[in-house]
Formats: C-alpha cells, structure tokens, sequence
C-alpha cells in the first residue's frame, strides 16, 4: 500500500518557508515532517508526495528516487503534512478500513481510498481530534515535544560514538546521543538534564560552548566559540551557529555565526544573520505576540507570548540589526540599518526598514549563486523558475 503525504490548501499559512518546499519538507524536531511520517506509516512500503505543480519539477530533480504526484493504482493511504505526530494519532490513522476518511473540522487530516483525494466521498468521513499544524508559530512551540519523540524513537537505541575530550562536561549522559566523527572542543558543556542532545556526523563544536537540551545539531554543522544554545532548538545540517539561541529552527544551510539572541524563531535555508543581530521574542506588556499571516494578508494572534521571528530563505541582515517581535521576513530579502526591523518585510525586500525597494531580481539571482557555490551547490533553472514566480506575484 502506498502512503501518500499530501500538502493541503494551508501551504500559505506557512509562507515564506513553503514558497519554494512543500509542508511536510519542514523541519519540526529532529527530523523533517515527511521523514517522520515515512518511519511511522511506511517502513518498508512506497511513498508518494503531492504538492504544487509549481514545486514537482524541482523536488523531482533534487530527490530523484521521490514519487511527486505521482499516485499508484490500488489502496492508497493518505496523510495530512500537517498531521502532528502522536501515539494517538498513529493508533487511528493505522486502524483506518478501506473507505474510511479523518477529518477535522472540514479538512481530511487521513483516509484510506482506492480513489482520488478529490473524489472521497465526504459521506464517508468522520470527525476526530486529531491536531494539524496551523502555523509555523505551532510548529515553533511543538519543537520540544519532537525532539524527545524523535530521540526515544529513532537515537535512543542506535550505536552512539559517546567518546568526549577531557575538560567536556556532560550532565545526564545518557540522554545524550553522539554521531561518529563529532568534534567537541575544552570546556563545551552538553546539558541533558531538561531533554536529550543529539550531535549528528560531522558537528564541530568549539571551545566553551554551552548545549542545552532538547537540541539537535545537524550533520556538519560548527558551534563557534562560548556559543550558548537553549532547549527546545533544532539546527539543520551545514549551519554554522554562534551567540545565544533558545527555542528555534533552522532549516538547513544558515548562518549565525556571531554574538546576539535569537528566540522562538524559524530560519530557512542559506539566509545569513549579521554579527550582532538580535530579536524580540516576548513583548514588553507580555500580551501574545501578532504576526503577519501571508494566507490572510494581515496580523493575526500567535496565541502565544513567545514568539520571535520567521525568515524566509535566501534574506540576510547587517550588522546591529534589531528583529521586532513577531517580524516576518519573506524570501530573498536584503536588510540593514539601524531602524527597528518589525511587522513584515514583503518577498525580495532591499534596504533600511521603512524605506525599502525591490530586490532587484537578477543581482538577487547572482548573490543566491555565489552563496551555494561556496558550499559546492549550484542555483539550477527550476529553482530560479521558482523564485521568479514568486517574485512576479508578489509586484
């Protein structure tokens, strides 16, 4: 039986970390949305993905061993990205018969169907309360609960290269997880006492550095000098991580190298923080935090007094910039100054806050090639096909 994890018509309440990756894509945890959804419906079986027409042509290009809208004959079972991974979830996702629809509200969280997903018959669904994911907010605050889950289930018992230089202290060592050819430097502490740590291949961490669980440190990702990570953060493969962080995600492929907070914030792939950059991530008043919700074009409630900043691939910031709480940064956007970055900063943004212009799109196209060349990657023609797309809707 094939399992097929389906992007609903909620990919914009994501933006601008879908606008160029489906939802399940995201990471949450350890592990990416898909991933997980993979281990716990579809072990040993095929897994197919639908997405945006305008997103198949690059993921089958960078993922050719990846069913892209491409459904077999025969029972299939469907499965929300959105879906928030729990013992109870899987009990009834896996307990669903042949024409049986989960619904939540009037969104199909799973069903399994011989059929189309638009061509379920609605008479055959039932409600249930089941969780979905409503915004990257969600996932933000969900991170912690992941990263223990993915800990228990996929690092607990697999082979740990727990081998630490003299001068590293680690509290609650087992709860602690270490990849083959992880590099920890004199004085780095590894804090497990409030969740687990995991240090995946390839992860430098350098001198004084203090690690708080739950974390997770992605393959070949450097942890610089004295850098200070909180629990409840999850840093991709090949980021370089600096400063003093608490309760984000990074996608892949980022930096923040240098001294200043970043809080309750979703980074993507290959944006860049300046030295010196810091966010908000609670407000003065203590009230929960608006944000700018791309899906309704205007500020909605968080939910949440906690809540820092969304940055969306390929943006950068100077040096000294200040993040409001809340702020959402879209794709390819270029920032610098001294005034307050906040509210939102639109796709393809170039300036100061409050005087911004457009990124003009060619020289966008040229620093984003530069900076994946630097880590031997190419910008390709369906990447750019994407970003144009996105920067023509946006004028």
């Amino acid at each position: 039986m094939q399992l097929v994890i389906f992007d609903d018509i909620q990919s914009s309440a994501f933006y601008p970390l879908t606008l160029n990756r489906p939802i399940s894509d995201l990471r949450c945890g350890i592990l990416k949305l898909r991933q997980r959804l993979e281990s716990c419906f579809a072990p040993e079986g095929t897994t197919a993905i639908v997405v945006e027409p305008i997103l198949a042509a690059m993921l089958c290009k960078r993922h050719p061993d990846w069913l892209v809208n491409d459904l077999s004959a025969g029972t299939k079972l469907y499965v929300n990205a959105r879906i928030k991974i729990s013992e109870e979830a899987i009990k009834q996702v896996n307990q669903l018969r042949d024409g049986d629809i989960l619904i939540a509200g009037d969104t199909i969280v799973a069903a399994k169907s011989e059929l189309c997903l638009d061509n379920l018959d609605p008479l055959q669904a039932r409600q249930c309360d089941l969780a979905l994911y409503e915004s990257l907010s969600d996932i933000i605050h969900d991170n912690s609960r992941m990263l223990d889950w993915d800990f228990k289930h996929y690092f607990y018992d697999n082979e740990n290269y727990f081998e630490t230089e003299p001068g590293v202290t680690v509290l609650h060592p087992y709860n602690v997880w270490i990849a083959e050819g992880v590099i920890l430097g004199p004085g780095v502490v590894l804090d497990a006492s409030e969740g687990p740590i995991v240090l995946d291949s390839g992860v430098k961490v350098m001198p004084n550095a203090v690690l708080c669980g739950p974390l997770y440190i992605g393959k070949n990702s450097l942890v610089k000098i004295g850098a200070k990570i909180y629990g409840g953060t999850s840093i991709g493969p090949v980021c370089k991580i600096g400063g003093e962080i608490e309760g984000s995600i990074f996608q892949a492929y980022s930096n923040k190298q240098h001294d200043g907070f970043l809080g309750h914030s979703y980074i993507g792939e290959w944006v860049n923080l300046g030295a010196d950059t810091n966010n908000s991530d609670l407000k003065n008043t203590y009230k929960n935090v608006a944000y700018y919700s791309y899906k309704l074009e205007g500020k909605i409630d968080s939910g949440t007094q906690f809540l820092g900043c969304v940055i969306g691939d390929h943006s950068k910031t100077g040096i000294n910039c200040s993040i409001n709480t809340g702020t959402v940064i879209g794709m390819g956007c270029n920032l610098w100054g001294s005034k307050l970055i906040s509210d939102f900063i639109p796709d393809f943004s170039w300036g100061e806050a409050g005087e911004l212009s457009p990124y003009r799109f060619a020289a966008f196209c040229q620093t984003a090639t530069i900076v994946k060349a630097r880590r031997k990657l190419s910008l390709d023609s369906l990447e750019i096909d994407i970003y144009k797309h996105r920067y023509k809707h946006g004028e």
